[in-house]
């Protein structure tokens, strides 16, 4: 149901990204809800959330939004209060066998690119004091070719 690489936090930011995609109304009667403000008792559609880190939402009080987000125009709310919801097969109409953790989530493209990255050497700079190649592609540097790496070719 959730991705393996994912940690608490990056859940959390996925089911309050449902949330605030769909919006959410709350009633008074908890002790969580009865701290917050009378303006964030109820959510529209698409409302900006910002939570600050290490010190933001509760597990208890998503559990509370999620159980509370707007059902969609058939009534129904497509995730239950654990986060997950019953996704099907598009191929075969099937429902998968367990619920499936959805949500929106902020993601960053990091710009590594392969270009940047690739470096060879045939010849070059070596240090003056030990005569061995230098490290690294600023410097046009060799890549050590260790005794293991040998075994590998050997291989």
């Amino acid at each position: 149901g959730v991705p393996g690489r994912m940690n608490i936090g990056q859940v959390m930011e996925t089911h309050l990204g449902w949330v605030a995609k769909n919006g959410w109304d709350l009633e008074k009667g908890s002790a969580a809800v009865d701290d917050l403000p009378e303006t964030a008792l109820h959510g529209e559609p698409g409302t900006p959330v910002a939570v600050p880190v290490f010190d933001g939402l509760s597990a208890e009080e998503l559990e509370g939004l999620i159980a509370n987000h707007r059902p969609n125009r058939d009534g129904e709310r497509m995730v239950k209060e654990n986060g997950k919801a019953r996704l099907f097969d598009g191929r075969s109409g099937e429902p998968f066998p367990e619920p499936i953790s959805v949500g929106y989530m902020y993601i960053l493209k990091l710009h590594h690119l392969v270009d940047d990255k690739l470096h060879a050497r045939s010849t070059g700079p070596y240090s003056m004091i030990t005569q061995q190649p230098l490290g690294g592609k600023a410097q046009f540097g060799g890549q050590r070719f260790g005794e293991m790496e040998v075994w590998a070719l050997e291989a």
